[in-house]
């Protein structure tokens, strides 16, 4: 984890329960308490939909379900998409700070069991959502959540797909690569110091060796964190935004999801 960031958390006020205006019509956020409230994510998507509509349930960063978390669910709700907010850590776990961010992103990287039981709880309550097509899930991840939703996949859940934004590759538990059914897409900076280059090679064997349908795609002088904007631009500080890789890895994704869900 990014010792050396600091990231700001900020925990969601108001303003994020308010509809707002957008390109193609509006976007609703809610909070959304599930696991017999043990854990409190966010629904976030269009305000008209239909039914069979894909979906996303979206992994947040090691600060927990933040406002960084719904400002990158919302990019993929003007898509069309209904986008569920996790929560990992569980309701009122919200870090202040790098310290405790780190504290409560080991506890789950230290217990991969733990970490599967709550994304699936989660995966359950999003395929509860009205108007979905459960056949067509993609688990998005930044950071931990990169981390996270390659273990949903590797736990056997259902999904189609993943999209791992400047996530942890490693696995304690490579031989888990026999339950992904699932095509991944990770977006990885090339110079980012958190990723070691071993867990990268793992990480690429596991896929080969279970035969997945994955995409590695490694973006020039960029560094961890690269989608946001509060990490500032400064890469000797090991994570950075690039405003060029953040576009890019983006048209990636979409891209990927047109494919998953044609």
């Amino acid at each position: 984890m990014l010792k050396s960031f600091v990231a700001v958390s900020i925990y969601l006020g108001l303003a994020f329960f308010n509809s707002f205006a957008h390109a193609e019509g509006l976007i609703s956020v809610s909070s959304l308490p599930y696991g017999k409230d043990k854990f409190e994510g966010f629904l976030v998507k269009p305000q008209q939909i239909k039914k069979g509509t894909p979906a996303i349930l979206m992994i947040h960063n090691w600060m927990g379900a933040t406002d960084e978390t719904v400002k990158q669910a919302k990019r993929f709700a003007e898509l069309g998409y209904v986008v569920m907010v996790a929560d990992v850590y569980g309701k009122g776990v919200r870090p202040k700070d790098a310290t405790e961010a780190g504290i409560e992103a080991t506890k789950f990287k230290t217990n991969r069991k733990l970490l599967r039981e709550n994304l699936n709880i989660a995966l359950k309550t999003l395929n509860q959502q009205k108007d979905i097509d459960t056949g067509k899930v993609t688990a998005v991840g930044y950071c931990f959540g990169g981390t996270a939703a390659l273990e949903l996949v590797r736990s056997g859940a259902k999904i189609a797909a993943v999209i791992s934004f400047h996530g942890g590759l490693d696995s304690p538990t490579p031989e888990d690569g026999k339950n992904i059914k699932s095509k991944i897409l990770a977006l990885h900076g090339a110079i980012d110091p958190y990723v070691a280059e071993s867990d990268l090679n793992a990480f690429e064997k596991e896929m080969k060796t279970y035969k997945i349908d994955y995409q590695l795609v490694k973006y020039a002088n960029t560094v961890h964190a690269f989608t946001e904007e509060g990490a500032g631009t400064d890469n000797s500080k090991g994570a950075a935004y690039n405003a060029t890789s953040d576009k890019r890895s983006f048209q990636a994704a979409k891209d990927f999801l047109t494919e998953v869900n044609l």
